[in-house]
């Protein structure tokens, strides 16, 4: 029978290093969205999920370890200097994490699955993989469960000078759990614009306090 989570543990790691060109610099995990810093969301939703979490963030570190405190989250910043990407903070997190799993999710996406960690579990045992991708009309790479394990090689992929999340995670055996019923978990904010259009819709799922 399977397992609704994996068997070792799992480590939810929230993704909140990047530049955020598109909202003018500024620091999107930490930008309120319903009176809470966007990042405070994902950490609600992906906490009884999993045993443990991490934030992975480059700057501002103290207002992301206030937001952490409140569930147990240590702070994580990419060793590799100059915003990397997402694979860059993924490796982070694997070098961090104490489990044998490492789920991850964007700081920017508010409405994570309760059942992200055990749908994409499920995915994975079936297809015997070893990355568990979600999917929904074109894979979603920033919503991914892996295994520690796999840190050497991630390590020498990205020593290689290479960034491309979708290419690394084809080297190796790969499942998509397809999540196109729920839809909703991968708004994201990417523009001034798409912060109130998420907000308006949070406030019509009665999501906002």
């Amino acid at each position: 029978m399977s397992r609704a989570v994996p068997a070792g543990g799992v480590t939810g790691l929230i993704l909140a290093g990047g530049q955020a060109r598109r909202m003018g610099g500024e620091d999107k995990g930490l930008i309120e969205l319903c009176g809470q810093p966007m990042i405070a969301h994902a950490l609600a939703a992906l906490a009884p999920q999993v045993d443990s979490l991490l934030i992975n963030a480059n700057r501002h570190l103290d207002r992301y370890q206030v937001c952490g405190d409140r569930y147990g989250a240590g702070v994580v910043s990419d060793t590799l200097e100059g915003y990397q990407g997402p694979l860059a903070g993924i490796a982070r997190g694997l070098a961090a994490c104490t489990t044998e799993y490492l789920v991850c999710v964007p700081c920017d996406s508010p409405l994570v699955s309760a059942e992200l960690v055990a749908r994409l579990e499920a995915a994975r045992q079936v297809a015997d993989a070893e990355i568990s991708v979600a999917f929904c009309g074109r894979l979603q790479p920033v919503f991914a469960l892996l295994p520690t394990s796999l840190l050497p090689s991630l390590e020498i992929y990205l020593a290689a000078g290479d960034r491309k999340i979708d290419r690394w995670y084809h080297q190796h055996r790969v499942a998509e759990a397809d999540f196109s019923d729920r839809p909703e978990q991968f708004l994201n904010v990417n523009t001034p614009e798409e912060h109130a259009e998420l907000e308006r819709k949070l406030v019509e799922m009665e999501r906002c306090p």
